[in-house]
């Protein structure tokens, strides 16, 4: 289970916050690695949130008995870090909201077996945005997945993902 992940960005608080609004959850600073952070917080019983950065801040290992802490260090355009989050909004409100941010957005079904809107923060970091119709597909997909690999009490196999385009 994964609680929370760091993203880099040029706007941390704008990017928390439409990471939050997508959640129907809550925005807060976030300052105790480096001043400018902000966190979109998705307000369910995991805790989950997304951790926003000012670009480039690169995460340092402290001495001794102290906590982990960012530096501005060579800022990035591009990563291979991404993540898929769950939304209660359907895919017109998601573009709308990407359509208000000025930044790119794309529905595409991944394999042939489930449905993204991939939405590029700032138009250079991606994150699929799954509507409710959408995790029901990604959960069949991934529930079967595990069937294949013995690990679903379900026995079903999982379909061949189709080779990227």
């Amino acid at each position: 289970m994964l609680y929370h992940i760091s993203i880099d960005a040029d706007d941390p608080q704008r990017v928390a916050t439409v990471i939050a609004e997508l959640w129907g959850g809550e925005v807060a600073p976030f300052p105790p690695v480096i001043a400018g952070s902000w966190v979109a917080l998705a307000g369910d019983a995991r805790g989950s949130l997304v951790e926003v950065y000012p670009r480039g801040t690169e995460l340092e290992i402290a001495e001794g008995d102290a906590d982990s802490f960012g530096l501005i260090g060579t800022p990035a355009r591009r990563s291979a870090t991404h993540f898929a989050m769950a939304t209660a909004m359907d895919k017109a409100a998601v573009f709308a909201i990407a359509a208000r941010e000025g930044w790119p957005a794309k529905y595409r079904k991944r394999g042939g077996m489930f449905g993204v809107v991939e939405l590029w923060i700032e138009g250079w970091r991606m994150i699929e945005v799954l509507t409710p119709v959408m995790q029901a597909e990604y959960l069949d997909t991934m529930g079967n997945a595990l069937a294949h690999l013995g690990a679903h009490p379900s026995g079903q196999s999982m379909p061949a993902f189709a080779p990227a385009e």
